[in-house]
């Protein structure tokens, strides 16, 4: 009799790397059940622009994000401080999709090749005798071979497993809202202001993505989003105009904080860390959404490999960390090297004025924070 509490694989967690993991396994004929807190379709603070370099993937997932509207992106604007305008070609290209519809076309997706999707919550994360035991909120409990940990930025898991990064506080907040209004449909742009930047792109329905990041310390010097906006976004020109000629379809912004870019385990307690819960690069560099993706790309052959015998879990594990780091690893030390940068305005608009000068400087930085297109 088949045991309807046993998996193969377990996936705590259904953003973008969860629900690609979930796709994946599922394709091949493993039995995946997903545990998601929240139901789909869902707004995420999230930049929503991704690199090209995941599209032979996601077709790979039979998802194609332009069936279902996404918008065509090839060109790149940054903003200064002090509002002078820098223009580049992307070096791949990318496309605009919201978090609400690409994960809720990925959850659709995974039902279809017979992923479970659970909506609760995980209190708890065991691994004995070769099996994880995994309990939720609403008492249930369930057994696998595999435990895929991609439950995003910050998790009560995080607490409970006492990883390192949980233990620093951070200091930034994100914000993000969805407005009508006027941008270029083919530019995803970068505008600087004191403290943070925000990035402006189109998504599907003629929709504009406005998501921005802060410190904590520059932001609690005002009472509210709005009045900060006025006082320090607003300085630069561009989002000013953006911003003031725009039509809100939210009742309130998208917040999130403690947004943590430390270093964090890949593995532990042989708990796989997948996605944001592996690491997170600055949405500075704009590619977090794709980081996610290729992170289940990465992961799910070895898996794969795993669950059909022909390697063991410290082979696994070993083989997992070592790709990761080859795919990641370096961009994430650009990332955090060019947020450094940007933090301190002075050497920010030094090295925007070499950009202006020399633009063909742009599209070299923005290759060492993107990877190369995925074979599939």
């Amino acid at each position: 009799m088949e045991n309807l509490d046993y998996f193969d694989v377990i996936i705590i967690g259904g953003g973008l790397a969860g629900l690609c993991n979930a796709i994946h396994l599922s394709k091949h004929g493993k039995s995946v059940l997903l545990i998601e807190k929240n139901s789909y379709p869902k707004h995420k603070v999230c930049g929503e622009y991704i690199s090209n370099e995941v599209l032979s993937y996601l077709n790979y997932l039979d998802s194609n994000p332009f069936g279902f509207g996404a918008i065509k992106i090839d060109n790149f604007q940054l903003s200064t401080t002090n509002n002078k305008l820098i223009s580049a070609k992307l070096p791949l290209g990318g496309f605009g999709i919201s978090r609400f519809t690409l994960d809720f076309e990925l959850s659709k997706k995974a039902i279809t090749k017979g992923v479970v999707i659970l909506q609760d919550s995980v209190l708890n994360i065991n691994f004995k005798e070769e099996q994880f035991k995994v309990a939720t909120k609403e008492n249930n409990t369930f057994t696998s071979k595999i435990a895929i940990g991609s439950f995003g930025k910050r998790s009560t898991i995080d607490v409970q497993l006492n990883r390192k990064f949980i233990q620093k506080k951070s200091p930034y907040l994100g914000v993000k809202l969805h407005v009508k209004g006027i941008h270029q449909i083919d530019i995803v742009a970068l505008h600087n202001f004191k403290g943070g930047y925000c990035g402006v792109s189109k998504v599907e329905n003629d929709v504009i993505n406005l998501c921005y990041i802060t410190s904590y310390a520059s932001f609690k010097k005002f009472k509210n989003i709005n009045d900060f906006q006025d006082h320090i976004v607003f300085k630069n020109h561009f989002l000013k105009e953006i911003f003031k000629n725009a039509t809100p379809l939210f009742e309130k912004p998208l917040t999130i904080s403690q947004i943590s870019f430390e270093s964090k385990e890949l593995v532990q307690n042989h708990l796989i860390f997948c996605g944001d819960a592996a690491g997170m690069i600055h949405p500075l560099c704009g590619n977090g959404m794709s980081m996610a993706i290729q992170s289940a790309q990465i992961v799910s052959p070895l898996i794969i490999d795993f669950l059909n015998g022909n390697i063991n879990r410290n082979q696994l594990e070993k083989r997992y960390i070592s790709k990761w780091n080859k795919e990641f690893k370096w961009r994430l030390k650009a990332g955090h090297f060019i947020a450094a940068l940007f933090r301190k305005d002075w050497i920010a608009n030094v090295l925007l004025k070499i950009i202006q000068k020399f633009p063909f400087l742009l599209p070299i930085i923005i290759k060492q924070t993107h990877g190369k297109p995925i074979k599939m």
